[in-house]
């Protein structure tokens, strides 16, 4: 039996929204549609100007397939991505559980909900570990495949 062996893909945010669209082979204006639903977040200089790292585009690259090949709609990802357990991975207490909309809501992910008094008021989403440990298809599996073992 062979051992895998998992490259660190980089959050360093490099790539202007041009060479991103080519890397994944979207429009430009296709992917200013997928941040502004929530799927992905790229970092944005002072000049509003769009970068994106590796773990950016391999999660471009999950989104399309998610969308080509498994049909699955914007909404339904969007969906999908409302079903991490933010509350767990960031060890939130049961009081900020119950003041969070992402803990109760299940139609965005956590990054796209309005920010309250809940522990991730402060919070840059770009930079959590629930944005960032999604940066492809297999790593959203395995969160996801964890769900049912996490106490509310």
């Amino acid at each position: 039996m062979s051992k895998k062996t998992y490259i660190q893909i980089s959050n360093e945010p490099i790539f202007s929204i041009g060479a991103a669209a080519d890397l994944v082979g979207l429009s430009v204006q296709m992917l200013r549609l997928y941040e502004a639903e929530g799927l992905v977040l790229p970092f944005k200089k002072a000049s509003s100007h769009r970068l994106y790292s590796e773990a950016d585009i391999e999660r471009i690259r999950c989104i399309r397939k998610m969308i080509n090949e498994e049909k699955i709609s914007i909404v339904g990802i969007k969906r999908l991505l409302a079903l991490i357990p933010c509350w767990a991975i960031k060890n939130c207490s049961k009081g900020n559980r119950e003041n969070c909309k992402a803990f109760t809501d299940h139609i965005q992910p956590c990054w796209f909900k309005k920010k309250t008094s809940n522990g991730c008021e402060n919070a840059t989403c770009r930079l959590c570990p629930v944005y960032q440990n999604i940066s492809n298809c297999a790593s959203l599996k395995q969160i996801l495949n964890q769900v049912e073992h996490i106490e509310l």
